[in-house]
Parts: C-alpha cells; structure tokens; sequence
C-alpha cells in the first residue's frame, strides 16, 4: 500500500507551529500580522494544491520511484506480451510452412508417377496409331464377314472385340494418367506458392520478433537494474504496493480448481514471458493454471480475453478471467470477493490484491 501523504500543511510548506510567513506566532504580535496571516491560510486552504513532480520528490522520493518503475513495468508487460504472441505466430507459421512443403513434395511424386505410367505406355499408343494408319485395325463387323461358320464368326468377333477393349483400356489408362500427371503438377505449383508466400510471411514475422525482443531486453534490463539497486525499506514497499492480502488466503481454496491451481501459486516470482512452474507472467499465470485442469487456453493476455465467453462485471465467478488496460496488456484471475490472483510485475511476486490493483478494468471471459 502507498504510504500516507504529508498533511496539506507540509505541502504548502507550513507546520501547526507556523504562520503562512514562516514566523513563530507570539501572544504579542500585531494583531494585523495575525489576520494577514489567517488570510493567507484561508487562502491556501481554499485554492487547489498543484504538486510538481520536485515536490513530490522532496516528499516521499521513494513513491515517486515506485510510480516510475511501475509505468515501467507497464511497458515492459506491453512489449512481453507482443513478442510472445509474435513467437506463437512464428511457431505457427513455421509449421504451416512445413506442412505446405510436405504436400508439394507429395504432389509432385504423385504427378511424376502418373507421367511415368503414360512414359511406360507410350511406345503402345504409338504403335497402336500406325496401326490404324495401315488400316491393320479391324472393327468386329469386318471380321465376322470372312467367316467359314457361326462358331468361326463368334470367335473372330470375340478376339476383335478384346482387342479393340485392351486397347481402349490403354489409351483410357493413358488420358487417365496425363490428367492426374496435370493435376499433380498444378496442385504441388499451387502449395509451392503457398508455401512461398507463406514463407515471406514468416520471414517477416522474425524480423518483427527479433525488433521487439531486442526492445524488451531494453526495457526489462531497465525495470531489473532499478529494482535490484532498491533498498531494502523501498523493495519491501514495491512488492507491498498493491495492498496483496497475505492471510486468508486458505478461505479461497475449494472455489474453483484453476483457482487452486493459480492461487497455489503465490509468492511465486515474476518473469516476464514465463509459464511456469516455477515463475510466471501474466498471461503465463492463467495458462498454466488452466493446463493444471486440462484445459488449453490462448498464450497471451489479448487472445485470452478474445478466446472465452464474455461476461459482465456482475456476474463474475471464481476462475474467469479479466483484462485490464486499454488494449489487455494484462490479466488476472478472479477469485471471489472482489480480488484477483495476478501475477504483475518484476520484483513483486504472484499475489492476491483487490481487481482496482489490477489496473483500469476491461472485461472478463470464463473459459
């Protein structure tokens, strides 16, 4: 929890003991001094008191370096966020990839099989055709006429007519074997294509990964070296700033088992792009929670609030999930009563607080 603000007094630079001047006030002071002086109290009391960040910092330097390395914080969440939806879509895109490349390579064995079946067949198609060239080709009715009786007319009708079908079922088999050869090869042209593109895609997708990665080791070694150089006294106010509830936290238990498993969990460190078991982001907090009942959920905190069933603030349960700030850059479980289970930020443990500390509210899912 925040420390307590100096007195309206002390921020306008005056103690009980003092007149708006500064002076010790004595029994036998003017009496004009006195009502100056009560005028310009009543003055100060009445106009609005503008803190500038200096003053601020005379007051209580170590609220405002809590304020700093929470916007921090902040960003860093943000920035760890995109990068792991960002990798989750390489992983995607590389699989995808792969699989395009599986089904160009099977169709292009499948159409240089075909095209070897119409290699194989092709001195018979060319014989056949300078057979009908010379006329050799004789047709059942032809046959029959040179006939000596029934029985020899029948046979020669017959040997034609095999004749003629097996070669039929060579040139069927031929036209049959140059489409699947056309086919095969168009369709292995198209996954190549695809599989181009899609690689492109990915390509990109890397280099995008790679930018904000880069970005977020920026930012988190920030947030790390500011944390790690705090005093004793200003750690313990960092990790205590959210007001988390430490005791009760057995009366939870039983509500939910993802609640279980995600309030099972405090104390836990903060790191960010972590799923578990042992550290956890935010996001990585409710997946791994949710895993521990068999159930798979999205990664990260934007496509964890897009992927379950909305529900309204008033009919929250035990187990949903809320997004916070513009854009969901962060998310925690309700567990009743009003509080979440989150994990926030570097330094500050997996902690139970009130869902106000989760931050501006924008909605809740259950899964």
């Amino acid at each position: 929890m925040m420390p307590n603000r100096p007195s309206l007094l002390r921020r306008i630079g005056m103690s009980p003991s003092r007149t708006a001047g500064g002076a010790s006030e004595s029994t036998g002071a003017p009496a004009r001094t006195r009502i100056a002086a009560a005028s310009a109290l009543a003055i100060a009391l009445a106009a609005p008191v503008l803190v500038t960040p200096s003053a601020a910092a005379q007051e209580d330097p170590v609220e405002v370096l809590i304020a700093e390395l929470e916007e921090l914080g902040l960003e860093a969440e943000r920035n760890s966020e995109e990068v792991t939806r960002l990798d989750g879509e390489v992983s995607e895109q590389e699989a995808r990839v792969a699989e395009l490349q599986s089904e160009v390579d099977t169709a292009t064995l499948e159409a240089e099989a075909a095209r070897g079946e119409v290699d194989a067949h092709r001195d018979d198609i060319a014989e056949f055709a300078r057979q009908r060239m010379r006329g050799e080709v004789v047709d059942p009715m032809t046959a029959v006429l040179g006939a000596n009786d029934a029985q020899d007319a029948l046979d020669r009708s017959t040997y034609v007519s095999q004749l003629s079908r097996d070669k039929e079922e060579i040139l069927d088999g031929l036209s049959r074997h140059q489409r699947n050869a056309a086919d095969g090869f168009a369709r292995a042209a198209g996954a190549r294509a695809t599989a181009e593109f899609e690689l492109g895609q990915l390509e990109h997708a890397r280099n995008e990964l790679s930018s904000q990665s880069e970005e977020l080791d920026r930012r988190t070694s920030e947030v790390m070296e500011r944390v790690d150089a705090l005093s004793p006294e200003a750690l313990e106010r960092w990790r205590n700033k959210d007001n988390p509830m430490l005791e009760g936290l057995d009366a939870l238990v039983g509500t939910a088992g993802v609640v279980d498993a995600a309030v099972g969990k405090t104390g836990s460190p903060y790191s960010w792009g972590a799923a578990g078991p042992d550290a956890f982001d935010c996001s990585g907090l409710m997946y791994w929670a949710y895993q521990q009942m068999g159930k798979t959920i999205p990664r990260t905190s934007q496509a964890q609030l897009a992927g379950g069933t909305p529900v309204s603030r008033g009919d929250l349960q035990p187990g949903d999930i809320i997004g916070f700030y513009e854009g969901i850059t962060h998310v925690g479980m309700y567990v009743g009563n009003g509080m979440i289970v989150h994990a926030s930020t570097y330094g500050v443990p997996v902690q139970v607080v009130s869902i106000e500390q989760g931050g501006p509210y924008m909605g809740a899912v259950r899964y």
